[in-house]
């Protein structure tokens, strides 16, 4: 049987990365399972290797651990060879798994945005706060996190894999339809911004930067695939000059974070990953599911 297309990704973080990872390989009672190409850190990630997104789920966890300087173990997942102690935990072997301290044993939780909640209600003593007070503000700010998930991420996707199809649109017209596609959601996220941030919801990095910083780190895969995303620059955005201003001001705040860095690795190391979604090759259920113009699985 032949090897699967994902088998030959690089075992483990590079870079800033792959130094945060050593930092953090002595045990805790906290652990995290982990995968350093996966994004969203939760089932996502688990389907992805198929599933190149996992590095972004795992990403989004990480930042709130780092965020908050919560003590944890760091435990790198190959998704060829699970772990007995993940696969105890969650038979499913998703990535990521948190791994949480309770009597008499461990207690394991996935889905990214669930663990970050956790964290959150878990760890109050631990600051910053990455979500408001306020009852109104904080569910507002859910809101806006599923909206990264439920409309940013799948038209990233559609972007990324877009290919002409034989229906005889015109290759360009269909091009420009999923770019201005994915821009209308940066766009509309972004008017929702507190007016003068940098962040989300103001001063302080919150949970709404968390979910989407691992994808807007990464819009560099339009440059090198797909001819750019060609997000207006200064002095061109027309009548959203303000709206694309207030996007730079929240980008440059959130890849300037040490998290940020710390936690993403090599670039060289995710365009082979990132090459397969361009050519519309990748075999991830997330992959399939744009495919299928499907939400996120």
């Amino acid at each position: 049987m032949p090897a699967h297309p994902d088998s030959n990704l690089y075992p483990e973080a590079t870079g800033l990365a792959k130094t945060l990872v050593d930092k953090h390989r002595t045990q805790q009672p906290l652990k995290l399972y982990a995968g350093w190409f996966c994004p969203y850190t939760d089932s996502v990630c688990h389907r992805l290797i198929h599933r190149k997104e996992t590095n972004k789920q795992v990403q989004r966890v990480w930042l709130a651990l780092e965020e908050k300087g919560i003590p944890y173990e760091y435990i790198e997942v190959n998704p060829y060879n699970k772990p007995d102690s993940l696969l105890t935990l969650n038979p499913r072997g998703l990535v990521p798994t948190l791994s949480t301290p309770a009597d008499p044993h461990p207690r394991p939780l996935y889905e990214s945005t669930v663990i970050l909640e956790y964290l959150e209600e878990a760890y109050p003593d631990h600051q910053p706060r990455l979500l408001p007070e306020d009852v109104y503000e904080r569910a507002r700010a859910r809101i806006w996190i599923d909206y990264v998930t439920s409309r940013i991420i799948p038209s990233f996707h559609r972007f990324l894999q877009y290919q002409p199809d034989e229906s005889g649109e015109d290759a360009n017209a269909g091009w420009d339809r999923a770019r201005r596609e994915l821009l209308s959601h940066l766009k509309a996220w972004t008017k929702e911004m507190h007016e003068n941030g940098p962040f989300f919801l103001g001063e302080g990095i919150g949970l709404p930067d968390l979910v989407l910083a691992p994808w807007a780190v990464r819009l560099w895969v339009f440059d090198e695939f797909k001819g750019g995303l060609r997000i207006p620059g200064e002095g061109e955005g027309g009548p959203d000059e303000e709206i694309w201003r207030r996007w730079r001001t929240w980008l440059a705040a959130v890849g300037s974070r040490r998290s940020v860095q710390e936690t993403t690795s090599e670039i060289e190391h995710y365009l082979p990953i990132y090459k397969r979604y361009a050519d519309n090759t990748a075999q991830s259920e997330l992959a399939k599911a744009t495919r299928a113009n499907r939400g996120v699985p």
